[in-house]
């Protein structure tokens, strides 16, 4: 596997990549802490026996350059995985989207639907929903480690994925210098008693015509399991696989299951 830094939509830009074959970008999810190894870390080398891989952090997470002075949304992110693209001469790719990751995937289908194959889509939010405790912990990370215990508490079904190993990893890439302002500027404290999450709506999701494979935990605490069930109503193109006793780590809490259901999808036609 090599780790590159690339410049990409003017950001210094930290890139995974490893394999050979029909490229697949894995993108991670928000949260403090976060980055493409900490989500990915434990599936890129299977992936990586099939696919060219690469998962890169994407602006103002991980590794990658924050810019104090550039205000970041979505429209941005997605010109900054384009650009991702571009610099390593990927003409097209297929998305495997962890949560936030999911959401950057669909954007940039509707925004550059060329760009885009397939799209597997992990705890993705869409359409509005009150906030869940989940969410609400993840904005409250206040750069204790009680707060990052909290905050991870919420992601899988089963505790015994939390170890101390990856507290202690997401607590101290959490708490470097300017990492916490750098967080609470992406994802602002939750305002309010019952504040309302918006995704990606429905009016925008059925212009989508990619293939589509949505994963979801049915005992999500984050993203709640019926955005899953709307996705797949929307999204004219997709499959839905649900798994019971599983959160928001699809990909953690269900490997095994995950990499052959991602494999088969992706290679289909190949």
């Amino acid at each position: 596997m090599q780790t590159l830094t690339i410049t990409a939509a003017e950001h210094w830009t930290n890139v995974h990549r490893a394999g050979r074959g029909s490229p697949v970008a894995l993108l991670h999810g928000s949260g403090a802490g976060v980055s493409a190894w900490a989500n990915w870390r434990k599936v890129i080398a299977p992936l990586a026996g099939h696919f060219d891989v690469i998962a890169p952090d994407i602006a103002g997470f991980g590794a990658t350059e924050l810019k104090p002075d550039t205000q970041y949304n979505i429209m941005l992110w997605v010109e900054h995985f384009v650009a991702i693209l571009d610099r390593l001469g990927i003409e097209k790719v297929s998305v495997v989207g962890n949560s936030f990751g999911g959401a950057l995937g669909l954007m940039t289908a509707i925004n550059h639907p060329e760009r885009i194959d397939r799209l597997v889509l992990l705890g993705t939010p869409c359409g509005h929903f009150p906030q869940t405790e989940g969410l609400r912990a993840q904005g409250e990370f206040d750069g204790t480690l009680d707060s990052m215990r909290r905050a991870v508490s919420y992601f899988p079904y089963d505790p015994s994925f939390i170890t101390e190993d990856l507290i202690e990893a997401r607590f101290e890439a959490a708490t470097r210098d300017g990492a916490l302002e750098a967080f609470h500027r992406l994802m602002p404290p939750p305002q309010g008693e019952n504040p309302i999450v918006r995704g990606i709506p429905e009016k925008l999701l059925r212009k989508v015509e990619h293939r589509a494979l949505i994963l979801h935990g049915r005992e999500d605490r984050v993203v709640p399991y019926d955005r899953a069930l709307d996705m797949h109503q929307w999204l004219v193109n997709s499959d839905l696989h649900s798994f019971g006793k599983c959160g928001h780590w699809v990909q953690i809490e269900r490997e095994a299951e995950f990499l052959k259901l991602v494999t088969d999808f992706l290679g289909e036609n190949e």
